[in-house]
């Protein structure tokens, strides 16, 4: 159940109904879970790339493994994501605070803190939530892996449901305060 838009593609989970939309870099925009078809339509609107109406092969190729990779790892049948994706969307900044957050491995959690040391000082946990808030392709960029320093969630961009929910799927939400 797919439907390609442009340079995106919407398609059904067992989670739901989510999306994606590619450049010729990688993908550069995953919706996250939602009710309705209509409602990933709407949220991928104007993420749609191709501008000739005719979507091209590079980012078609990206999406079709980007929907088969999220579909499986949704299902639990897969760990690891390893499609192409395109961040040049983001501040310095923001790239830096993502390509840290892909260090933390399937089935652990770290603190704001512990990515802010990393992308400067403790001093930006307040601005690593902000970049994770920011973050077009979640599940990607593990940002539901970020949680408060006293181990309770934390914010997410796809609502908290969603983040237990992956958390729930790794294995950690158990370590957790709910």
């Amino acid at each position: 159940m797919n439907a390609r838009i442009g340079d995106a593609v919407v398609f059904k989970t067992r989670w739901g109904w989510m999306g994606a939309a590619a450049s010729a870099r990688g993908v550069r925009a995953i919706v996250l879970p939602k009710a309705s078809r209509r409602a990933v339509e709407a949220a991928l609107q104007g993420e749609s790339l191709s501008s000739n109406g005719r979507p091209s092969p590079r980012p078609a190729a990206v999406l079709r493994e980007a929907r088969a990779q999220l579909v499986d790892f949704l299902q639990g049948t897969r760990r690891e994501l390893d499609f192409p994706v395109d961040l040049s969307g983001g501040t310095a900044f923001q790239r830096q605070v993502w390509r840290t957050i892909l260090r933390i491995p399937y089935g652990r959690v770290r603190p704001y803190k512990w990515v802010a040391v990393r992308v400067g000082g403790r001093q930006y946990a307040r601005a690593v939530g902000l970049a994770l808030g920011a973050n077009p392709v979640p599940i990607m960029v593990p940002c539901h892996r970020v949680v408060a320093r006293d181990a309770s969630l934390g914010g997410f961009s796809g609502g908290l449901r969603t983040k237990r929910r992956l958390l729930q799927l790794e294995g950690t939400l158990q370590m957790l305060k709910s």
